[in-house]
């Protein structure tokens, strides 16, 4: 059944670069599913946010990876409409650029991901907001991982692909925090609670949303079992560290603050499957 509701539909240009073809059939279901639907082509983040802001009562509709669909529910923030609006998104892009969506429930082909779209159902997902308005999904993790980071943009690969891709890695690699010790020297707060301070060295801190709280798990180098805790508020501050928060690194900053906020997204996931009929048993004659 076609949607009640008219849709703005937002194709991100790197999904129009990468797969064309399956933007186009994304589209198609969904103006062949719904009455009413305005397809925006932006060239950027600020096109995108105009026509966001502009959208009146249609719902979005974002067609692109998990970079596209972090930054409107970004905005959505901003504009303090998040949760007045349900959003809903067809991954299209690389494997490892769309994990976050289909970690959220969401299909990761566009026929499926747009039939979702028209006939799913609104699920509601804890998010994580910092002090500087970014957003947080899936998880976070400091330091990042620079292996992943290279398997999501191509790696050593690129360095076969022409002047373009050594430009990429160039890039990748002054992007990249400099050669340390294996270890982060960070300080670890939640809800006031110092859990790691400075002078105790941090394999690994990571925060992910659920339950309406920050599940928080420090690692330090000078204990065997890592230190846990959840909070409403985490606070971490360490000498210019870089995180990664769900498909994006960020940094290097001195200190960042992220507070859960329970049940904030709305978006379109597929319909709940009908419960299982236990079969007849044949009646004795």
């Amino acid at each position: 059944m076609p949607v009640p509701h008219p849709l703005l539909v937002l194709v991100d240009p790197v999904a129009r670069r990468t797969d064309g073809e399956s933007v186009r059939i994304a589209r198609d279901v969904l103006t062949a599913g719904s009455p009413a639907v305005k397809v925006c082509l932006p060239d950027g983040p600020e096109e995108a946010a105009r026509a966001l802001a502009r959208r009146g009562r249609r719902r979005p509709v974002v067609i692109g990876d998990d970079r596209a669909l972090l930054r409107a529910v970004r905005l959505l923030h901003l504009e303090r409409d998040l949760a007045h609006c349900a959003l809903s998104v067809v991954p299209v892009g690389r494997p490892g650029s769309v994990a976050l969506a289909g970690t959220l429930g969401v299909p990761l082909d566009a026929v499926n991901a747009a039939r979702t779209v028209l006939e799913g159902r609104e699920r509601r997902f804890d998010l994580l907001i910092d002090d500087s308005g970014g957003v947080v999904l899936g998880g976070l993790r400091i330091p990042p991982l620079h292996e992943e980071r290279e398997r999501r943009d191509g790696g050593p690969d690129d360095q076969a692909r022409g002047p373009l891709g050594r430009c990429r890695s160039l890039v990748r690699t002054l992007a990249r925090p400099a050669p340390g010790p294996g270890a982060a020297r960070l300080r670890v707060e939640a809800d006031g609670v110092l859990l790691t301070d400075l002078d105790s060295p941090v394999e690994r801190v990571s925060l992910t949303p659920g339950d309406g709280l920050v599940d928080v798990v420090v690692r330090r180098r000078s204990q065997d079992g890592p230190v846990r805790a959840r909070a409403r508020t985490v606070t971490v501050s360490g000498p210019h560290f870089r995180y990664r928060a769900d498909a994006v690194v960020s940094g290097p900053v001195l200190t960042r603050t992220w507070t859960a906020h329970p049940s904030a997204l709305r978006l379109t996931v597929p319909p709940a499957a009908p419960p299982a009929v236990p079969p007849q048993r044949a009646r004795p004659a």
